[in-house]
């Protein structure tokens, strides 16, 4: 009988408390005991933690403060949803290509912009979907869409892996591109063949063999770490502190804006796996304008400390998704540590020793996981290729996308990743849902079909 139950409507038509998930070993409102809470806790900040500070790596931002900015919008996430959602909120990788370029320009208080803007798309369309809901989201960001997007992301940074995993300086080095290898191939063997706790921090483990590797390969400088003191304030970069905001970035505002609705549409995917593996409906209670508001603020937090944009991570979803452990107050947990964790000085400085082909051979598995997710949207929503209407959308997409046909006018400059996302939303609301010649060869079939059997009509 329990089968036939909408868990949706028990779970709105009750108190928190009143309905609890069979299947979980602690619920979402649940608290571990004393004795396991710090373990289940570390769990999900180590299942987090190798993606996090790669973000900061990439782009040249301290990860301590990366860390940081993760535990304080996590919590922000929490308190905005009334606790009644165990998502981890971290650096997003969407935002890569865009803070890489400005980071070579005008440096972080363009970064910091783009990432409010983020914020403030987020905040707008929680607006909207507060008042008219969210069926209109499902129309500009189809399948056809959101697929070729999110394969874009993951190649369009493609290039930046291989030149981590190949060139020391401006040389092209065979030690370097070993322990790339190395690092992949260790990676994907733990993935592969580790389980439950091991498995969900093989990304970790990767990176740290990769690491052990480096330094028995002599290219590992601990000098910083040495000199850097156990405890140390995390690299703030706060706005109206450390800089003043003299003058607005129109370039890195319209090159973040249009990429926040990939990283919504990625958001809106793991609340709908959360509403499966905890039997509820977040979208209804505490609703899509709650979660939405939860990670547009987190992402204008992490702008005015100095951290990068923040979204929630398919990392933590699949912790739960194994241990049945649901508990918002685990989570809670995780971003204490987290934040905690960014005090420690001496572990920010080890992170930042981490060489180029470590992170270039973790890449590659990272990015390729980025592309293949977009690849699984396709193939799971049934997207069928033979229809031009989804030939040209995602054909246009990509070459745009993975190209970086980037749009220049004067100093402004407009990502390809970004130009991909509008060109792509545009012409998934003005291209008709088939081609005329679609239309001329089905009438073409059905005559030449009525000809074969003129007695069927």
């Amino acid at each position: 009988m329990q089968k036939n139950i909408n868990w949706g409507d028990v779970f709105l038509s009750t108190n928190d408390e009143q309905y609890r998930n069979p299947d979980a070993v602690l619920d979402v409102y649940e608290k571990p005991p004393l004795s396991s809470w710090a373990f289940l806790s570390l769990q999900h900040l180590f299942s987090m933690f190798g993606a996090t500070v790669l973000v900061p790596l990439l782009v040249g931002l301290d990860p301590s403060i990366a860390l940081f900015s993760s535990g304080v919008g996590t919590l922000i996430h929490i308190l905005i949803t009334h606790r009644k959602i165990p998502a981890y909120m971290s650096s997003s990788f969407s935002f890569i290509v865009p803070m890489v370029s400005l980071m070579k320009t005008v440096g972080y208080p363009g970064v910091a912009q783009g990432t409010i803007a983020v914020g403030c798309v987020y905040l707008i369309v929680s607006l909207i979907v507060g008042f008219v809901g969210s069926d209109w989201i499902d129309k500009a960001l189809p399948p056809i869409v959101v697929g070729p997007i999110i394969i874009v992301i993951g190649m369009s940074v493609a290039g930046s892996a291989a030149n981590n995993a190949m060139m020391n300086g401006s040389h092209y080095d065979l030690k370097y591109f070993g322990i790339a290898m190395f690092t992949l191939f260790l990676t994907v063997l733990l993935n592969m063949y580790l389980r439950g706790f091991w498995s969900n921090i093989a990304i970790l483990l990767g990176i740290v063999g990769g690491y052990i590797l480096s330094v028995f390969c002599g290219i590992v400088d601990f000098s910083k770490v040495v000199s850097t003191p156990w405890f140390k304030l995390p690299a703030f970069d706060l706005m109206f502190v450390n800089y003043m905001p003299h003058q607005i970035y129109w370039g890195a505002i319209l090159s973040f804006a249009p990429i926040a609705f990939v990283t919504m549409a990625e958001h809106l995917g793991h609340i709908m796996v959360l509403d499966e593996l905890t039997n509820r409906d977040f979208f209804k209670d505490p609703g899509l304008h709650k979660t939405l508001a939860g990670d547009g603020t987190a992402s204008i937090v992490a702008a005015f400390l100095g951290g990068p944009p923040v979204t929630s991570y398919g990392e933590n979803i699949g912790v739960m998704a194994v241990n049945k452990i649901f508990s918002v107050y685990v989570v809670i947990g995780a971003a204490v540590f987290a934040a905690l964790f960014g005090f420690v000085g001496k572990l920010s400085a080890l992170i930042q020793t981490v060489p180029g082909p470590v992170i270039g051979g973790i890449s590659f598995m990272l990015f390729g996981v980025i592309s293949s997710s977009g690849l699984r949207i396709l193939v799971d929503n049934k997207v069928d290729f033979n229809e031009k209407r989804n030939l040209m959308i995602a054909s246009v997409i990509m070459v745009i996308g993975i190209g970086n046909a980037y749009l220049q006018m004067g100093s402004f400059q407009f990502t390809g990743v970004g130009v991909a996302t509008v060109v792509g939303i545009v012409l998934n609301l003005i291209l008709p849902k088939h081609a005329l010649s679609e239309n001329w060869d089905e009438k073409k079939d059905n005559w030449k079909e009525d000809s074969k059997n003129p007695g069927t009509k």
